[in-house]
């Protein structure tokens, strides 16, 4: 885009939504704050402030000079370093309850480890009774249900409820609708007036940005028996909680006019540091009523050891408040306060409001070139209050959705963080995917859980996609998402969303201006990779197994927790190289960070013990090694762990869950631990189409790396060569020499191939992947290379000995003596 084009764009924007964007009257603008403040965003877009904002670099140098200046130490001592803590921590409190301006002869700040810490205090300590009850509205965070927990087992009942705005009655401006009511033990008393009850919401929802009426806290506080008259609860005393951990970073919560008693907050939410640290302000009247019923330092004025006798200490806050408070930590909140009273919530709020609405505006008028539309938002166009978080799907012109993991995925090769799935919300996101409770218990039953990748199931996502800024994002910060989205999500006419063939196939072959009519296609290299995630060796010839390639991914590492090391998760696993030695039957293992290799005799039945493990959902009999081969193996990674090893005569076939969605391995074949299937093939000429792509995009290797892509990068059995780029994509089946293979379809890629060793440097950027994503995508996958199947297992089981050879020629499509390679159904081929 040109220049004057982009400075027209921002003027557009700063005419219809400027009047709040960028802090005009503050100390510093919005561009001077990324300037001075923000350089490490320099290159990133980061988009999840409902997550967790960002703490400035200013600020962490003055928490920097405050610890290396002062000296604190335990505040529940006299020592004059001591006394220093305690008046920081009393400070603190200050600080926090001018922030709600909550008056100190009312309320109470308690320190916690999080919001988390701070409603479980409260449930725990609530005076429940089987007349009262637990009233949430449906979208609540998942730390918020989890009081239900504590109110059920005391005999209370729980119920949902939706919120709506009710502009028809003057009286009341919000209607109260209640889900069913839910208890443990039965009880036909009638609810006494005397019992506590208390009602949850949040002040804002971090699924889709809805700011809640504040007016429902004295409603339900001063006007129970008219708003919930239909409920069994509605002549009980009233309490409100506040989960302001999320709407409070961006819009402030007067606690003058809003009385709750109790609100609960994270400060890493408010300005990015500390983590480790939330409060709970507690009106002094509900204070009094909460019964701990753990003590610990500093909660108790005596006790006794062998008698039973405690004597609590009668301060609100030190009777809540367990141990010794993170008082460093503590300590620091000022820097972050001092932050946002500079720029004053007020400002923050219509800044980060603006970005808001002019991001909804444009999703919600981006369209395919179908004139149908590309983002379905939530949370309503008309909200009357919505804060500074944008949550949404996006469909294909053919209607069916864009998995969000899809969009994740992508952006992150964009440099763009934001956050997908349900939140930790599960009410509002039933709620705004219209999913039901048997939609629900369909996804969980097969297998679908938090933060997986079965982002649509069943023709409905499970999740969304969710965009949130806080008081240093930008309009470019904005703008770049909405082009990362045009460029990717939105279907123009050139720009057909699918798989395609490079478009200078004529000039492929080596400058020669016609494209060969006869290249002989012919099997270029074999690789083996005995150890799973580790770097294999290239031969001239092979056997095959049952399993595939004789030892391929037959052994594995485990760390001592019983994780499977994988290079996704331990990335220096690609500087490990192992390779057999056939003759001797030996495995030799060699690493940089080990001075002697490791030879292992693979005949010798001399094992530790044996095991069993899952992996991919499928059950393994294994066998581990002695202490001197982990030993080595714990040198080589940096962290303890064992070697294992695929029990050849115990390997079957069990899954954990049956018709499992996540799950995309070859059913029908043998594996040992590959992921998906017995081979990988790769065309040569399509990992030399992708290289001269990604020279073309050179500002996205990582610094030092090579710009050439080798076909090592992607962990191939085979490279074939003497064919039309892209050609594999077509093959259904193909023959090697006198051996069948069937293709499953296309691998789906990740970041592992952008993972680079260069001398021993584990290097990591957004290529080649970043490229493959934008001519490589197909329903959500990345795709390149082709998985195989042997169908000639049945000879290899009878005794046949069959070899791959360099050099043999390749015959996709081919029949031999009218024998047919069965056909992969759809389903089976689709990609994770």
């Amino acid at each position: 885009m040109a220049a004057s084009e982009g400075d027209q764009e921002k003027q557009e924007f700063l005419k219809e939504f400027g009047d709040g964007y960028g802090y005009p009257n503050g100390p510093k603008s919005v561009d001077q704050i990324r300037a001075s403040e923000f350089n490490r965003l320099d290159g990133l877009v980061y988009l999840d402030h409902a997550g967790a904002t960002l703490y400035s670099e200013l600020q962490m140098e003055a928490v920097f000079r405050q610890l290396t200046t002062n000296v604190y130490g335990n505040p529940h001592s006299q020592s004059d370093s001591s006394i220093a803590t305690a008046d920081i921590v009393r400070e603190a409190r200050q600080q926090v309850l001018e922030f709600f301006n909550a008056s100190p002869k009312s309320y109470r700040c308690i320190f916690t480890s999080g919001a988390t810490a701070a409603l479980k205090l409260v449930g725990e300590a609530f005076p429940w009774s089987d007349q009262s009850c637990f009233m949430y509205t449906m979208e609540n965070h998942n730390s918020v249900l989890g009081i239900r927990e504590y109110a059920l087992e005391k005999g209370a009942a729980a119920c949902a409820v939706d919120i709506e705005d009710n502009v028809h009655d003057g009286r009341c401006p919000v209607k109260i609708s209640q889900h069913p009511l839910k208890r443990r033990f039965f009880t036909d008393d009638e609810p006494a007036g005397a019992a506590y009850s208390l009602f949850a919401m949040p002040s804002e929802c971090n699924f889709s940005g809805v700011r809640f009426n504040l007016d429902l806290v004295s409603i339900i506080k001063e006007d129970s028996e008219r708003v919930l008259e239909d409920s069994h609860f509605h002549r009980g005393k009233w309490m409100v909680l506040i989960d302001a951990a999320k709407g409070c970073a961006t819009r402030k919560l007067d606690l003058s006019k809003c009385p709750a008693d109790f609100v609960v907050l994270s400060f890493y939410k408010l300005f990015g540091y500390p983590t480790g640290l939330g409060a709970l302000i507690v009106h002094e009247t509900a204070a009094k009523l909460l019964r701990k019923t753990y003590f610990s330092g500093g909660t108790v004025a005596a006790s006794m050891a062998d008698v039973d006798f405690v004597k609590r200490r009668e301060g609100i806050e030190e009777s809540l408040e367990n141990g010794t408070l993170s008082f460093l930590s503590i300590s620091s909140i000022q820097h972050g306060f001092k932050v946002l009273n500079s720029l004053t919530m007020e400002a923050i709020s219509r800044h980060t409001a603006s970005l808001a609405a002019y991001l909804r505006k444009t999703l919600s008028n981006l369209r395919h070139r179908n004139e149908d539309y590309v983002c379905i938002l939530y949370g309503g166009q008309n909200a009357v209050d919505m804060g500074p978080t944008v949550s949404f799907n996006l469909k294909r012109p053919d209607g069916s959705w864009y998995g969000y993991r899809e969009v994740e995925k992508l952006a992150s090769l964009s440099g763009i963080q934001l956050r997908t799935g349900c939140f930790c919300n599960p009410g509002a996101c039933a709620k705004y995917l219209s999913l039901s409770h048997q939609d629900l218990l369909s996804n969980v039953e097969v297998g679908h859980v938090c933060w997986d990748d079965n982002d649509v199931l069943h023709g409905k996502p499970t999740g969304a996609v969710r965009v949130s800024f806080g008081y240093m994002s930008t309009y470019e910060d904005a703008k770049k998402f909405i082009d990362f989205i045009k460029k990717s999500f939105v279907c123009t006419w050139n720009h057909p969303m699918s798989l395609y063939k490079s478009t200078e196939q004529s000039n492929f072959y080596w400058g020669l201006k016609e494209m060969p009519q006869n290249v002989g296609i012919h099997v270029k290299s074999i690789i083996i990779y005995p150890i799973k995630s580790c770097t294999g060796f290239s031969v001239e010839s092979w056997p095959l197994s049952s399993t595939g390639l004789l030892h391929d991914r037959e052994w594995l590492l485990k760390s001592l927790a019983g994780e499977i090391l994988t290079l996704k998760k331990v990335p220096e696993l690609c500087s490990i190289s192992a390779s057999i030695d056939f003759n001797q039957a030996l495995l030799i293992v060699e690493s940089p960070r080990c001075k002697e290799k490791l030879v292992i005799n693979i005949k010798s039945d001399l094992y530790h013990h044996t095991e069993e493990i899952v992996l991919h959902a499928q059950r393994y009999v294994v066998h581990s090694y002695d202490e001197d081969v982990n030993t080595w193996f714990s040198n080589a990674t940096g962290r303890p762990c064992i070697l294992l090893r695929n029990s050849i005569s115990n390997n079957h076939v069990c899954f954990e869950r049956e018709n499992s969605v996540d799950m995309c391995r070859d059913v029908k074949s043998r594996l040992h631990f590959a992921n998906e299937a017995q081979f990988l093939l790769i065309l040569e000429e399509s990992v030399s189409d992708l290289s001269s792509r990604v020279k073309s995009n050179a500002k996205n290797v990582a610094h030092g790396a090579s710009l050439n892509i080798s076909s090592n990068r992607f962990r191939p059995n085979l490279v074939v060569a003497g064919a039309e780029p892209y050609a594999e994509d077509t093959w259904k089946n193909l023959r090697i020499g006198g051996i069948f293979f069937t293709s499953l379809g296309g691998c789906n890629r990740c970041q592992v191939i952008n993972l680079i060793n260069e001398g021993g440097r584990i290097l990591k950027s957004n290529e080649p992947l970043g490229t493959l994503a934008s001519y490589r995508r197909a329903k959500g996958n990345i795709l390149f290379g082709i998985l195989l199947r042997c169908e000639s297992v049945d000879e290899i089981e009878l005794g046949k000995d069959l070899w791959l050879r360099v050099g043999e020629e390749v015959h996709p499509d081919e029949n031999l003596n009218g024998r047919q390679s069965p056909q992969t159904p759809t389903s089976e081929r689709q990609m994770m």
